[in-house]
């Protein structure tokens, strides 16, 4: 069984940009560095769709607003860095962008979905004038489990599957998607001092790039955040739910567009840390908590996205901020005013059954829509569970229990929307024009 503290050390991490092509710059970037001589003469990366998907449209850090897998990969083999892990491309400057875009313009970067591979799969091959060298990643998106030298195999880790049942044996991903809700919150009973700590590390993060979205002489993506904040300002609406939603919505803005600051991410993106701490820190900060506990609701917030995305996937069609990250912000900011798991879990009840159908269409600057919408619902379901709001069930996807709604969710994820990345990846492509 996993602590709290190697929960939060593997769940919960700083990540540069989207983390989609920050997995295709971390695979670049690791097959660059094991060959040691050579001219570069051509990076070819494949992917998941749902890697080819999140990362066709987002903004990379560092290339004043240029987007897209294909510049990471590029850039991956140009500047970037395997030990920084997802924010291997911290060092990217002016001089390492346009040596990328030269590389792109010469025809030595391809980048191709796989439509047979689904979840986090990337597989980088850079090939020089002397050697040759493939990365894998899958799993989880810095989890490298293969490197094949010129044909030589030099590093092979097993991809851990859920079927193990032996928890020893079984990375935290795989332990949780064979626990109960309750066994995930009796983790919080061993919060600590340093735990709370790397959690206020997160929020400040977290917090630092939504006021760089806010920023009016930035004007980074769409701008959602500074829209829904001005509406406040201007018409005196003091409602906290709404200064929720600007917050969330302006760190995803300045996130999509590229903004060179790091995220602390949950459960392997950035855009679900966002969502999972936000709407917590803003809720506590307005009703005067402590940071205990508020990082004890954090972490709650941490661990019911976990728990959720180990059953519906690491990348879905189903949009995991709105969905899986909302619905741990809703049990945070539940068990912050009120200390009840029966509200806890009726709040997460709610916000699934208002938001499970929402599709993920890609990582780019309309996320930040969605990132607001889920942060909003999330202060709306809490809301209604501490006023005693209950759900009948079973109705639609709602279960008995809260492990059978989420189960009923993933069953829809996996099977019912089974074609609908690789229809999006299509869509994108322009392959049905």
């Amino acid at each position: 069984m996993f602590t709290l503290k190697e929960f939060l050390r593997s769940e919960v991490v700083p990540a540069l940009g989207c983390t989609e092509p920050g997995a295709v710059a971390l695979a670049v970037a690791r097959a660059r560095e094991e060959i040691s001589s050579g001219e570069l003469k051509k990076i070819d990366v494949t992917t998941s769709i749902n890697i080819y998907k999140n990362g066709y449209s987002v903004g990379i850090p560092g290339t004043n607003g240029l987007r897209g897998n294909i510049l990471a990969a590029a850039l991956g083999a140009v500047c970037g860095n395997s030990k920084y892990s997802l924010q291997a491309l911290k060092f990217c400057d002016d001089e390492c962008l346009n040596k990328a875009l030269r590389l792109i313009d010469e025809g030595r970067v391809e980048l191709h979905p796989d439509f047979q591979k689904k979840g986090v799969y990337v597989q980088a091959t850079v090939t020089t004038d002397e050697h040759e060298c493939r990365c894998i990643i899958e799993g989880t998106h810095s989890n490298i489990t293969k490197i094949m030298l010129d044909g030589r195999l030099i590093l092979n880790k097993k991809k851990r599957s859920r079927l193990h049942h032996n928890f020893k044996d079984t990375n935290i991903i795989d332990q949780l998607n064979t626990m109960t809700f309750n066994d995930v919150t009796n983790l919080l009973d061993n919060i600590d001092s340093e735990d709370i700590d790397y959690i206020f590390e997160g929020i400040k993060m977290n917090m630092d790039i939504s006021l760089a979205g806010l920023d009016p002489n930035q004007n980074l993506g769409l701008g959602v955040g500074r829209t829904i904040l001005k509406l406040v300002n201007d018409n005196d609406i003091s409602s906290l739910p709404y200064k929720i939603k600007a917050h969330a919505a302006a760190a995803a803005d300045a996130r999509m567009s590229g903004s060179p600051l790091p995220v602390m991410s949950s459960a392997g993106s950035g855009n679900h840390g966002i969502t999972a701490i936000l709407p917590v820190y803003l809720t506590a900060e307005h009703y005067g908590k402590t940071k205990e506990e508020t990082a004890t609701a954090v972490a709650l917030s941490h661990l019911t996205t976990s728990f959720l995305k180990s059953r519906i996937g690491r990348l879905s069609p189903i949009c995991g901020c709105t969905v899986a990250a909302g619905a741990g912000a809703a049990a945070g900011i539940t068990y912050l005013l009120s200390k009840d798991m029966a509200k806890v879990e009726e709040a997460i009840k709610i916000h699934l059954s208002n938001l499970v159908g929402m599709i993920c269409d890609g990582a780019k600057g309309t996320c930040a829509l969605k990132v607001g919408t889920g942060a909003y619902e999330a202060f709306m379901a809490a809301t209604m569970a501490i006023e005693g709001t209950k759900l009948e069930a079973p109705q639609g996807i709602l279960g008995n229990t809260l492990e059978e709604t989420v189960e009923n969710i993933a069953v829809l994820n996996n099977k019912g929307f089974d074609k609908v990345d690789a229809m999006i990846v299509k869509l994108i492509s322009g392959l049905f024009c």
